[in-house]
């Protein structure tokens, strides 16, 4: 058995206060760790010789089947971030964070595939930007583009915190070994084998995740004494009662002091839909599928798996809070996975754990940087730098950009640091940059009269209003009682700002033609578009409406088992 002393040690970065999580790992576990980059690097290699053009870099030719466009779909969302910074809210908020999994993910995955994918596959489009130029102007290509690059590189500095922060603690290796080694690894094989060798190795990712945290889940819930056990220790604990509900106080108090009204427009509409429907990180996996309806179902079969994925993030946070009795006071809720790492898992399964959070490490900033080299190549590059150069060209941009993402995402880093719940950074950055996109697309989808400059005036209105929000809550003008809740607020705001601006400024511009909106608005289809479905495509089981309805009331019942 091995030790659980704590020893202190130095915080991975200044602003985190941390004590030792150091992990018992042997010869066994090191094994499985190399195995698993030789395995990561051999796919890109092997992906390499399928790269002949841009479209192959970029978007893998489309020629991706669906299932393993969406296990990538997810696998790229289930990054570093999402397993410490959900494992953190759980242990902060309690059962209140399956908020961001029921209903901000499922439903806005599902509206993405069955309403919005056709849109953005048909239109032949390689990124959101783009078909925000071909709907407004080149100017909102350009904002949007800049926009998606910056949060990209933030969201990948990051993963870059999160794996330092594991690499340090648990395993001892030097800040800079941790991050370098790690960053190398991700480098090489997107620069080799562009989008395709991020999907495989996303496809791989998510099983080694999942066989890395289920032990861990399983083991924890043993150790409290299942799940009544875990209840009654809840209930006893700092976050009592309410810690073990999802609805039933959300009109009074409760763990994120946030009201119905904020979880369901701020979260489940505006961030939720504004994140899964517009970010072109995740969309880029739908996009690079063999067909319109394979794109479709890409996010409805991602929605199944996370429906499950609390199981295996948020469940754990709990069970760290009733087993570590200094969580969120002498140690970051930051620290929840690592910690039951520590003292739960033996050598061997302690490996896959490892190699887990590494996975998850590698699927999340694979995600961040195979989005920010398509968009600097052909929305910044391409499209307003140097156009009209040859396809040879704007590959080798997209390669470099690689390398300059990983780079910026290395000073990105620090920022990050000043978070002891990493989640609550997150969905900061959410607010100012997917909330306010998702108003303008929404909008310009559905009402063909929105005009080319209110698509980028209310672009930038709205993102400047989540800002100016936050900034407020920071400065201590506006109370929003948590950070957490001011980005569900910050969020509302940008949206109803962004629809106001872009109301008005189309009141006073002209719009595009019709003509030039045909594939591109609801109600406008393109003339010339071709029927590309393929033997078996109209079978039930392979309809979107059908499984996207589905993902839907699962994920209705499973909030039925803790209101």
């Amino acid at each position: 058995m091995r030790s659980t002393a704590r020893t202190g040690v130095r915080p991975v970065f200044s602003g985190v206060a941390g004590l030792a999580v150091r992990l018992d790992v042997n010869l066994l576990d090191y094994v499985l760790i190399a195995l698993y980059f030789v395995t990561v690097l051999a796919i890109g290699i092997a992906a390499r010789k399928r790269i002949s053009s841009s479209l192959d870099f970029f978007l893998a030719g489309r020629g991706l089947p669906a299932w393993i466009t969406g296990l990538a779909f997810v696998s790229a969302n289930l990054g570093a971030i999402e397993i410490l910074g959900m494992a953190a809210n759980g242990a902060q908020y309690g059962a209140m964070t399956v908020h961001y999994y029921w209903i901000g993910a499922v439903p806005a995955m599902v509206f993405l595939g069955i309403v919005m994918m056709p849109f953005y596959y048909r239109s032949k489009v390689r990124s959101v930007p783009e078909f925000l130029r071909r709907r407004f102007n080149g100017a909102t290509q350009l904002l949007n583009a800049i926009t998606f690059a910056v949060a990209q590189i933030l969201i990948a500095g990051v993963n870059l915190y999160a794996l330092a922060l594991v690499m340090e603690l648990l395993l001892g290796w030097p800040l800079p070994v941790s991050v370098v080694v790690s960053a190398v690894i991700v480098l090489s094989y997107i620069t080799l084998g562009g989008l395709s060798s991020a999907i495989y190795n996303e496809v791989l990712q998510f099983f080694v995740i999942l066989a890395g945290l289920i032990p861990l889940t399983v083991l924890g819930l043993i150790k409290v004494g299942g799940i009544s056990g875990l209840a009654d220790k809840i209930r006893q604990g700092p976050l009592g009662e309410p810690g073990l509900h999802t609805w039933a106080d959300t009109a009074g108090q409760n763990p994120m002091q946030a009201h119905w009204i904020g979880i369901v427009f701020g979260l489940g509409f505006v961030l939720s839909f504004g994140y899964w429907t517009t970010n072109f990180a995740e969309i880029q996996r739908a996009l690079s599928a063999r067909n319109t309806n394979a794109a479709r179902l890409t996010p409805i079969v991602a929605a199944f798996p996370k429906i499950f994925i609390p199981l295996v993030t948020v469940l754990p946070g709990m069970i760290a809070l009733v087993l570590f009795s200094d969580l969120g006071k002498g140690q970051a809720y930051n620290y929840s996975i690592p910690l039951l790492m520590r003292d739960l898992l033996p050598n061997g399964v302690l490996g896959i754990a490892v190699t887990g959070l590494l996975a998850s490490f590698m699927a999340g900033m694979a995600a961040n940087i195979s989005g920010f080299n398509t968009v600097f190549a052909n929305d910044i590059w391409a499209a307003h730098v140097r156009p009209g150069r040859d396809d040879r060209h704007y590959l080798k941009v997209g390669r470099i950009a690689t390398v300059a993402g990983v780079a910026l995402g290395v000073g990105t880093a620090f920022i990050a640091a000043g978070y002891s719940n990493i989640m609550n950074y997150l969905q900061a950055l959410f607010s100012f940059f997917n909330a306010p996109l998702f108003a303008t697309f929404l909008v310009g989808l559905f009402w063909r009269r929105m005009t080319p400059w209110a698509g980028f005036w209310g672009l930038l209105a709205g993102t400047l209003a989540a800002f100016a929000s936050y900034v407020l809550y920071k400065a201590g003008v506006i109370d929003f009682g948590t950070e957490l809740n001011a980005s569900f607020w910050g969020a509302g705001i940008a949206f109803v700002v962004d629809v106001l601006v872009s109301v008005v400024v189309t009141l006073v511009t002209t719009q595009k033609p019709e003509e030039e909106l045909r594939g591109l608005v609801w109600g406008l289809s393109a003339v010339d578009l071709e029927d590309d479905a393929l033997a078996g495509d109209r079978k039930w089981y392979r309809s979107p409406v059908v499984l996207g309805v589905g993902a839907v009331v699962l994920a209705a019942v499973m909030y039925g088992v803790i209101l």
